[in-house]
């Protein structure tokens, strides 16, 4: 198998990964624990689910852990295309990591305030969960930002379809414009979520097609693990 499949393979795992942690944990989770408007039914729900809310937490350490794995492999996948936008990708997703490492610290915190309780634990509690929520919603605007140089890489390389490529710069324009959408709109639901679809559209399709299929191995180059033999063209090269 070509080495780049391979790369290819292993980030659309950690992808996916990526995918499967932030959803569970985000999507899943976070709405049992955190009851928007009541404090007091918060801190209920972490009392009563402690085991759940310890959960919520190594979750998004996963989330931490596998965004940072998927940024890094993107960049090797990536760098012999176009380096800066390589770096772009690992760069971006990089610092939406250090955000959710945060959220995750937060709610660790306010679990430990919930089970020993310290001062007014309803509305320390409650304020931790939103601080957490808003890091996520300001956070993705890096989230956005590194689809932008993906989908420029797929572009670039030819070693996926180009209609994703545009897919993946469209979507993280729309991702990136939804977090502003989301504070100065913030009425505007429906608008924010329809900014998000083609960002998830690209998203799954890129990490399905290099699960499955790798890469296009027409459009791939024959040898990528021996470096390029450069010939003095002045000086006349003989065979031994």
């Amino acid at each position: 198998m070509h080495p780049l499949i391979r790369t290819a393979r292993a980030t659309g795992l950690l992808y996916l990964s990526l995918a499967i942690t932030g959803g569970l944990g985000f999507l899943i989770i976070r709405p049992r624990l955190f009851a928007a408007g009541d404090a007091d039914a918060t801190l209920a729900h972490l009392v009563e689910q402690e085991s759940l809310a310890r959960i919520a937490i190594a979750l998004e350490l996963l989330v931490v852990l596998t965004q940072t794995l998927t940024a890094v492999w993107f960049y090797r996948l990536f760098r012999t295309v176009d380096a800066t936008a390589a770096g772009g990708i690992a760069a971006f997703g990089l610092v939406n990591a250090v955000a959710i490492l945060v959220s995750a610290a937060l709610l660790a915190t306010a679990t430990q305030v919930a089970v020993d309780p310290l001062g007014d634990a309803a509305n320390t509690v409650q304020l931790l969960y939103l601080v957490s929520g808003n890091l996520w919603t300001a956070g993705g605007l890096f989230f956005g930002l590194w689809l932008v140089p993906m989908g420029w890489c797929v572009l670039r390389s030819g070693w996926l379809p180009r209609a994703l490529g545009w897919i993946l710069v469209a979507g993280g324009v729309c991702y990136v414009l939804s977090a502003f959408v989301t504070y100065l709109a913030p009425g505007a639901g429906i608008v924010g979520d329809l900014l998000v679809a083609p960002a998830s559209v690209g998203e799954f399709w890129i990490l399905g097609y290099l699960i499955i299929w790798g890469l296009r191995r027409q459009a791939l180059p024959e040898d990528t693990g021996s470096p390029r033999r450069v010939v003095d063209p002045v000086v006349p090269v003989t065979r031994r």
